[in-house]
């Protein structure tokens, strides 16, 4: 017994498939089944990835733009110049926080640092998986290491201040070459 793919996913660009296989010794048949993962494109820069769909704070901060509200993490590049972070302090929701201006820090072996803010606007939700895990921050800094969900107050005038993702290609460019 086998399953196909739909035709309708063979032109879809930013899918993989995998295949699972299940033998099942009993019968000696084996069962392959497709499942999708949606990958977001991503350049790597040396050892830096840029992923795209993304804006870039010049202060080593991302920002996504879902569905009206921004989500903000670490780039990659911060996370390993930091080595491995071990604690997080991050505002409250409710908080409100401005483009270009500290609003936490976090503490790496190698340094303590400021976060700056990408956008302004009042945050509505804290990964408080980061209080008790801070080293998510290394392990998946674009996925399961977001830092804070903000509704935005000035998104488009914000969005023009920081990098879109061909100008943080370059940005990473330059950063790698000095080191």
């Amino acid at each position: 017994m086998s399953f196909s793919l739909p035709q309708c996913f063979n032109a879809m660009p930013y899918w993989l498939v995998f295949s699972i296989r299940i033998v099942m010794f009993l019968r000696q048949t084996t069962i392959t089944i497709p499942y999708l993962i949606e990958v977001e494109n991503m350049v790597k820069v040396e050892d830096y990835e840029v992923p795209e769909n993304l804006y870039y704070h010049k202060e080593y901060l991302w920002a996504k733009v879902e569905d009206g509200k921004v989500k903000i993490g670490m780039t990659d590049f911060a996370q390993k110049q930091l080595h491995d972070i071990v604690y997080v302090e991050l505002p409250g929701a409710g908080d409100v926080i401005t483009q270009n201006e500290p609003f936490g820090t976090l503490e790496s072996v190698k340094a303590v640092s400021d976060l700056i803010a990408p956008i302004s606007g009042t945050v509505e939700t804290v990964n408080e998986e980061l209080e008790s895990k801070p080293e998510l921050l290394n392990e998946d800094s674009y996925g399961e290491g977001w830092l804070l969900i903000v509704a935005p107050t000035n998104l488009d005038a914000d969005l023009k201040e920081i990098l879109n993702f061909d100008a943080a290609v370059e940005w990473h460019k330059e950063l790698a070459k000095e080191g």
